[in-house]
């Protein structure tokens, strides 16, 4: 069986005045919908909410085109197309930065710390708060930290669970 992957074709230039950015002709394409994965649609901009309606994602420009069309591809093809996404999910959504954020997070603390995260939306802004609970004996590198574990048992209840947890005190035993 043939493989088969979307390219952009804009029939106009329509693409270009209804869209924040429209795609390259004949780019490889991906409907997108991740970019709007938990956006109040309604709430966004005009040219925004046409993307999400009615454009499908170039994955070299991040433009949005409205028609695609189905041409045959080969494995080649197809391997391209995905570290050219995910090259441009890197520069555009910032994973170096986030990658950035998450070691020095961890950069000086000693091997086994735990840091929890209470993740909040304050005044329509995430609020992101860390806390740490220390081992209270040493520990083989890389093993499980077993001095944690009353820390971190799981209890059902039929209660809704309360959004705060104070970490240092269940460090005190």
């Amino acid at each position: 069986m043939t493989l088969m992957l979307p390219r952009t074709i804009p029939l106009d230039r329509s693409d270009g005045f209804v869209f924040p950015s429209a795609a390259a002709s004949g780019e490889r394409a991906v409907t997108g919908a991740f970019l709007f994965e938990g956006l109040d649609v309604e709430a966004l901009p005009r040219k925004r909410r046409t993307a999400f309606g009615a454009g499908c994602l170039g994955v070299a420009s991040f433009g949005f085109s409205t028609p695609i069309t189905a041409v045959e591809a080969t494995e080649e093809d197809r391997a391209e197309a995905i570290e050219t996404l995910a090259a441009g999910l890197v520069a555009r959504l910032g994973a170096e930065e986030e990658i950035a954020f998450a070691a020095s997070l961890a950069r000086d603390h000693a091997p086994n710390t735990l840091i929890a995260l209470h993740r909040t939306v304050e005044q329509g802004r995430i609020r992101e708060q860390f806390r740490t609970l220390r081992p209270r004996e040493a520990e083989a590198p890389g093993a499980i930290p077993q001095s944690h574990a009353r820390a971190f048992l799981i209890l059902q209840t039929d209660e809704e669970p309360e959004e705060r947890v104070d970490l240092l005190s269940l460090g005190r035993g």
